[in-house]
């Protein structure tokens, strides 16, 4: 929770960390490591610590709000399809499966080559891919809670849907979900991240940290470890959020150590 807690207030406070600007070239391409660059330069002379610094901010933001909305879909439509049952969630699960049996990456590719590489479409693409399997949890979760007397108390007192939903199944399915949504923050991170790297996530000249590993690859050639420092930014929150996420499940699950 601390290494997390350490990314929320670079991602807030981004523009009064970096000691440079996001865009800003201040020295010659690939300059060392010293006092007045910590991590150095990259291939068009920007300070590499405020580029990580601006990079953490990109992407986590674009990680959350994909996730956020990847989640009001994927959820809306699952809690619909199990709570309202019959020809409705057969049409939905069906459409699911189809999207489902598309490779997620493939998939991403071919969308954004079609519609364009912009930050709107790229969030909007990724959030549509990873609905997908937020709706088969959701849904699953649901259909064993539906079944319950209290849900057939509330329909039976005339509970509307949305009143059903929000008051009665929600608050019991919400473990799981919180749980899910950590889980689905990391692969939508790491997607990001991935398709960053290969040239169709978000664009030059704003920072991304899968971007700039592709941009600065060329110095493993010489021995130098700066461009594994957006690679372990990475994998250092895609671990931290995993450990709160297996810490989250296993006080809802009710063990004992």
């Amino acid at each position: 929770m601390l290494v997390i807690l350490v990314y929320v207030v670079v991602t807030v406070f981004a523009p009064l960390i970096a000691p440079f600007p996001e865009r800003a070239v201040v020295g010659a391409q690939y300059l060392p490591w010293d006092a007045a660059h910590t991590f150095g330069t990259d291939n068009l002379g920007r300070d590499m610590l405020s580029r990580l610094i601006y990079g953490v901010r990109n992407t986590v933001g674009i990680a959350f709000a994909t996730t956020a909305l990847t989640f009001v879909v994927g959820a809306t439509l699952g809690l619909l399809a199990a709570t309202v049952g019959g020809w409705l969630d057969q049409v939905m699960s069906r459409a699911i499966d189809i999207l489902m049996a598309i490779p997620a990456l493939i998939f991403s590719l071919l969308l954004l080559a079609i519609f364009g590489t912009s930050i709107v479409t790229m969030i909007l693409v990724i959030a549509v891919i990873h609905s997908t399997p937020v709706f088969r949890l959701v849904r699953s979760v649901v259909m064993n809670i539906v079944v319950m007397d209290y849900i057939e108390a509330a329909r039976l007192r005339g509970e509307g849907l949305w009143r059903l939903i929000m008051r009665e199944i929600l608050p019991n399915a919400l473990a799981p979900l919180l749980a899910e949504f950590g889980l689905r923050f990391c692969f939508v991170f790491l997607m990001i991240a991935a398709l960053s790297f290969l040239g169709l996530g978000v664009q030059p000249p704003t920072a991304d940290l899968g971007s700039m590993v592709r941009e600065n690859a060329g110095l493993i050639t010489f021995g130098d470890v700066t461009p594994l420092l957006p690679a372990g930014a990475i994998a250092l929150l895609t671990v931290a959020v995993n450990f709160v996420v297996d810490w989250m499940l296993h006080r809802a699950s009710g063990l004992k150590e």
